[in-house]
């Protein structure tokens, strides 16, 4: 559970950290649009993707390997997705005679496997260089317009933060719950799919007990400190946009335009 790095931030003083949030935000946005904008089989497009991604993970003087281990998270999903390409696309040609497995079955599962990894890899380099104060405010500095509706901005964007900030100690409670129950005698890793299942009742159940628990404790001292949600509150440090703002903005936007010039290069072709 410890290796599960999503979510966690990792302090540093680097180019990406020192970024406007509510920028940072707005450029994972674009590139994961530029994700999705690569169409299907044109692995060039993610080929740029990638070469950003290593841009940023090398401005913001993070280890590679800690962005790839953020994949863990959701490689079930990543894996059931391919297997369901491979065993089920039946367009394109048979690898071998009367096979049921094709040649763009295994594109597919290829160019499932690149657009999760990529939009997960990208979300994880967010959460490495903004920690959940600053994610806070740069959701509050996005959607400032929706106050002039009476939309709480200020309580939705305190929620995120808190999400965020607590998926590190979740899994560390979880990591000391499953250490207990195996001193017990419980057995997660012996037995078919069901009995796996079945064995982590006894996880999940002090699991939600002790997150509950851990709401209130926190609802309690925040009203102990008089906590009033947006009414009149200051910010000791203020966002402003700075030429890190720009320099990132203008690498992005060339990433959206490359994969947009992609796309027209193979229609073209």
């Amino acid at each position: 559970m410890k290796e599960l790095t999503f979510g966690q931030y990792y302090p540093q003083q680097s180019f990406v950290h020192k970024l406007n949030p509510s920028v940072k935000i707005l450029l994972v946005i674009a590139y994961v649009v530029a994700v999705f904008l690569v169409k299907q089989f044109h692995f060039l497009g993610f080929a740029a993707c990638f070469l950003v991604l290593i841009i940023a993970t090398i401005c913001a003087r993070i280890p590679f390997f800690r962005i790839l281990k953020s994949i863990k998270a959701v490689i079930f999903f990543i894996v059931l997705s391919a297997v369901i390409q491979i065993f089920f696309n039946k367009n394109g040609t048979p690898l071998w005679e009367n096979g049921f497995i094709t040649d763009q079955g295994l594109l597919s599962a290829a160019y499932i496997f690149c657009r999760i990894v990529l939009v997960v890899m990208g979300a994880s380099l967010l959460t490495f260089t903004t920690s959940p104060v600053e994610i806070a405010d740069g959701i509050e500095m996005l959607m400032y317009p929706l106050k002039w509706i009476k939309v709480p901005v200020h309580e939705f964007a305190l929620i995120m933060s808190l999400a965020l900030r607590l998926i590190p100690d979740l899994l560390d409670e979880t990591d000391r719950i499953i250490k207990a129950q195996k001193s017990r005698g419980a057995e997660f890793e012996s037995g078919n799919l069901f009995k796996r299942i079945k064995a982590l009742v006894p996880v999940l159940v002090p699991l939600l007990i002790g997150s509950f628990r851990r709401a209130g404790s926190l609802a309690d001292a925040m009203d102990a400190r008089c906590y009033a949600g947006s009414k009149k509150r200051t910010r000791y440090k203020r966002l402003t946009v700075s030429y890190r703002d720009l320099l990132a903005f203008i690498l992005i936007a060339g990433l959206v335009a490359g994969v947009v010039l992609l796309n027209g290069f193979y229609v073209l072709l």
